[in-house]
């Protein structure tokens, strides 16, 4: 490995104009991520961000990277065909909950199926904000929007359940009102080899502002919310005496001290035990907290890297072929 520069945040800051809306949650992510790539130990010329259409789509043009930006919902299916030509590349996709999981959802859940070593961020602000407010997978049921003017019916979709029920080896949800822990987990997720997936909560501050208000607001965060480690008992709560234990089967909030709870009593999270990982998943307020963090990290055969051993052992076997012959052998026929 050649020796890689020491960078700084502004190395990766691009010569483009930011068009966001003022306010927009989308600027403290793309802050957050330029921070993350000066702690991955790549060449610039090694990264690229493959984004589809929607307001967060346009997040390539602000990177000093290499970028693509593609078509709607197919960004997960360019930017695997990208890794497969070249495994080198650090290649990230940046999407929306509409780009990602409506549009492009055949593309999303077979990258995760398959462990493409994509680092995949789904902004999610459950609305579509490109085209002006309509509902998205995620938007809430009973939700008014401008396709929706008596409330959504849908059932939204959870993604973090989602990614994990398609076979995601990294899952991690994160927040835009916490930029060092957006960046940790970007850093995280390069570090894992296989498909990262990560959900950024994210506010849209003309068609759905406040949206995630009660997990960002000062005055109710530590109660709405719990910050997951690896290693470590699930405690929340402003005075840190709040906890999650299992009952049976089922996860409980306690209050530590009250009824002989204590921190021993906690479920103590791994990011490689699948039943936590689901039970994470299925967290939403009202009734419990919600998870914040790493849901899952665990190792499994990488797909690009399979196919290159494929390529590699058919190629030493019968040799590297000639394009022309191929194109003439088997059933051909002349049309005169």
């Amino acid at each position: 490995m050649t020796d890689v520069p020491v960078y700084k945040k502004k190395d990766f800051i691009s010569d483009q104009e930011v068009k966001w809306c003022p306010g927009c949650g989308d600027y403290a992510i793309l802050s957050s991520v330029q921070m993350a790539m000066t702690k991955i130990g790549k060449k610039k010329e090694d990264l690229v961000f493959v984004s589809g259409i929607g307001c967060s789509s346009r997040f390539p043009y602000y990177m000093d990277t290499y970028g693509m930006h593609t078509i709607h919902g197919r960004a997960t299916a360019i930017a695997s065909g990208l890794k497969l030509h070249n495994p080198n590349l650090e290649v990230f996709v940046v999407t929306g909950d509409g780009d990602g999981l409506a549009i492009g959802g055949n593309h999303m859940i077979h990258a995760l199926r398959r462990n493409v070593d994509l680092k995949i961020i789904m902004f999610n602000n459950e609305i579509y904000g490109l085209t002006k407010g309509q509902y998205s997978p995620t938007s809430k049921v009973g939700q008014i929007t401008k396709s929706s003017p008596f409330g959504v019916v849908d059932r939204p979709f959870s993604p973090t359940a989602l990614a994990l029920g398609s076979g995601a080896t990294f899952i991690a949800r994160t927040i835009d009102t916490d930029p060092k822990h957006i960046t940790d987990v970007v850093v995280a997720a390069c570090e894992h080899r296989g498909v990262s997936f990560i959900e950024v909560l994210q506010n849209c501050v003309i068609f759905n502002e406040g949206v995630h208000d009660e997990v960002t607001n000062k005055d109710s965060r530590d109660a709405t919310t719990v910050r997951i480690e690896h290693g470590k008992p699930m405690i929340f709560g402003k005075e840190g005496n709040k906890g999650l234990m299992l009952k049976g089967f089922n996860p409980v909030v306690v209050t530590i001290g009250e009824n002989g709870v204590t921190e021993k009593d906690l479920i103590v999270h791994d990011a490689a035990d699948y039943n936590v990982s689901s039970m994470l998943t299925r967290l939403a307020r009202p009734d419990f907290p919600l998870p914040l963090g790493i849901f899952r990290n665990v190792e499994s055969p990488v797909y690009d890297t399979e196919v290159q051993n494929q390529i590699d052992n058919v190629t030493k076997k019968k040799g590297k072929g000639d394009m022309n012959t191929f194109l003439k052998s088997g059933d051909t026929w002349e049309v005169k």
